[in-house]
């Protein structure tokens, strides 16, 4: 048998071997070296952010007075239930719908859409899966800490406002911050992430940045399963600063009252300091519900709640105050007689104008509702002539009317403290050119249309209001606002020290109080023929106090043309006014809207105001009780126009 030597073979076998486990022990070197020096710092800080976590602590918003110290909106504490975007990596968000969805009997449309959203965010960042979480929903959270280690429970604050939609136009609402507010914010450095909450509406938005505060945090050790084992820091949220509005209480429930009482539950009362701005109440209706915003929006509910206001033919979430337009009707006679009177078209010692019965001009006849003489300005006011005011509109001309519009600031915003205010339309060459494309020449007609309250007179409540308070105080014209003061924050004397703040007009350039002269016996006219609407058997006798002079001025608005105006397309109920007369201290316009004339249903209306302000301030009864709305028409308030093109305003 032939003997064969494989030693060969296995010595290059075992080279071989050899060569390959010095290979991979080089190359398991090389590897080490890259992990523990080349990147060793970034793979340490990998596992220490494994093992330490830093949990938010959000700052509570700061609570909202009324202008006496008593809250109208503060923060309740809530459970919530987060999920740290940390914990899921490796895992489908959608493959956690259905198991959230039944547990946290959350809607899974809704969390889809939610989890799509949050997909953007970076993934250091937690979200919130259910807002309020009920014991039920914490029990199924802890029964499930080992299948979903993602999930934990935080003590968080809500906000909380009044109920029944009470101010909710004016505090406005809170919610989370959208992808596209974060970027429009990125360039104000606020310091936002998403996530966050802020105002989105009325002051809450507008002193965000006061009401906001600034969150805190607990740094904290976890194990692998994300449960905490030891408390390493806590940095405490700096909370919100406390802000004290101008509202009075007691005043915004009687407007609010009012409205709801009203022919149609639709329109606006907002009361006045005349001497400084101070808005002491602001009612808009139909209102809404802002906890919808802070607390239900993101469930099935509530989503659903959201869609029926907006689609609400009577559009509860806009606020009329600032953001509605209505011709003013016989109410704008009053900043005419100021013009007119300023400018020498009428005079004080003699009737220089006629009544008529109404005005021709060219083959159009627009009737006044009464037949009043010749009446001089004061009588005019206090009777609501309407061909009084059709011939001095005339004699002003349109460059005159603009003039006046021009001083009273109504072609501008009045710079109210809240977002999304309106400009209201005025009378001009131009506005006809742009509203009447097909007929752009202005003629004498739309003079007279222009100079009481119709056709190009379209205007905010607020911007009238400012209006009629300037003529109370001599001309003066200050900004409306709500802010009174933000509290003070801190200790004096230390560096976290924040002094309080005043309302300052967002618009720095704008003087405060704008001052438009009104000669004494102009004022004094005027203010006279005001007294008289209520005082001297004028078209608001139906709410005088004695004892307590009002001054006041009704208008009805038409809203269609004649024949029409029934139903929803009923003339719109103004009235404005001030008292005392003669020294105010409280200014006021309501609006009825579609409800009939404006004695009959705004000053009735604005009277259970007045009785409210009369109690607060003279701590007795008002004279008298608030008068029933008649179902019969005014003595001046009974006629018809002679055509159909044109109605006159009325009273």
């Amino acid at each position: 048998m032939k003997f064969e030597d494989t030693s060969q073979n296995l010595r290059a076998r075992l080279r071989f071997i050899q060569a390959m486990v010095v290979l991979l022990l080089g190359v398991l070197s090389v590897r080490l070296y890259v992990l523990q020096v080349v990147r060793g710092e970034r793979y340490a800080e990998i596992a220490e952010n494994q093992r330490r976590r830093r949990l938010p602590i959000p700052a509570p918003r700061g609570v909202i007075f009324d202008r006496e110290g008593r809250p109208i909106v503060d923060s309740r504490p809530i459970y919530n239930v987060i999920l740290t975007r940390e914990d899921v990596k490796g895992k489908d968000l959608n493959s956690l719908i259905e198991p959230f969805a039944e547990g946290l009997a959350l809607d899974k449309d809704i969390l889809r859409d939610y989890f799509e959203l949050v997909k953007t965010m970076p993934a250091f960042e937690s979200i919130q899966v259910k807002q309020d979480a009920t014991p039920g929903d914490i029990a199924w959270v802890e029964a499930h800490n080992l299948e979903y280690p993602e999930l934990r429970v935080e003590k968080q604050p809500q906000r909380r406002y009044p109920a029944n939609g009470s101010l909710a136009h004016v505090l406005g609402y809170v919610g989370e911050i959208s992808p596209e507010q974060l970027k429009q914010q990125a360039s104000k450095d606020r310091g936002l992430k998403p996530g966050d909450i802020i105002g989105l509406s009325g002051i809450e938005q507008i002193y965000d940045d006061y009401l906001r505060g600034r969150d805190g945090y607990r740094e904290v050790v976890v194990d692998s399963r994300g449960r905490i084992q030891d408390e390493i820091e806590i940095v405490d949220p700096i909370p919100g600063r406390d802000l004290v509005t101008t509202i009075d209480l007691d005043l915004q429930h009687a407007a609010e009252e009012q409205l709801r009482n009203s022919a149609t539950r639709r329109g606006v009362i907002i009361s006045m300091d005349p001497r400084n701005g101070e808005i002491l109440a602001l009612a808009s209706a139909p209102t809404f519900d802002p906890n919808l915003f802070s607390q239900r929006i993101i469930t099935k509910e509530g989503r659903a709640e959201y869609a029926a206001l907006l689609n609400d033919p009577e559009t509860p979430l806009l606020n009329r105050a600032i953001q509605s337009r209505y011709p003013p009707g016989s109410t704008w006679k009053i900043p005419m007689a100021v013009g007119g009177l300023k400018q020498g078209a009428i005079t004080l010692n003699h009737s220089n104008l006629v009544c008529g019965g109404g005005i021709q001009v060219g083959n159009k006849f627009t009737r006044c509702m009464g037949n009043h003489g010749s009446p001089d300005v004061k009588a005019a006011i206090t009777h609501s002539c309407d061909g009084y005011f059709y011939r001095l509109g005339l004699k002003m001309g349109i460059d005159g009317i603009v003039e006046m519009v021009d001083e009273f600031d109504l072609n501008k915003r009045t710079g109210i403290d809240l977002p999304n205010e309106v400009v209201s339309w005025t009378p001009s060459r131009e506005f006809k050119r742009r509203m009447q494309p097909r007929d752009p020449e202005w003629r004498d007609i739309d003079t007279v249309y222009s100079s009481f309250g119709q056709v190009y007179d379209i205007i905010t409540p607020i911007s009238l209001l400012r209006t009629i308070a300037a003529v109370a105080e001599d001309g003066k014209m200050y900004i409306p606002h709500l802010l009174k003061e933000v509290k003070a924050f801190g200790t004096p004397g230390t560096p976290d020290y924040r002094p309080p703040v005043t309302f300052q007009p967002l618009d720095q350039s704008r003087p405060n109080p704008k001052v438009v002269p009104i000669p004494e016996d102009i004022h004094q006219a005027v203010v006279e023929g005001m007294w008289r609407v209520v005082n001297g058997g004028g078209t608001g006798a139906r709410i005088q106090m004695a004892g307590f002079d009002i001054a006041g001025k009704t208008g009805t608005a038409q809203v269609v043309g004649l024949g029409k105006d029934v139903g929803k397309n009923k003339d719109h109920s103004w009235f404005v006014t001030y008292a005392p007369a003669y020294e105010p201290e409280i200014a006021m316009v309501a609006l009825i809207e579609n409800s009939g004339f404006g004695g009959s249903h705004a000053a009735p209306a604005i009277r259970g105001v007045y009785d409210v302000y009369y109690r607060k301030t003279r701590h007795e009864e008002p004279p008298g009780a608030v008068k029933q709305i008649a179902k019969k028409k005014e003595p001046a308030e009974i006629g018809e126009p002679a055509v159909a093109q044109q109605r006159p305003a009325g009273n």
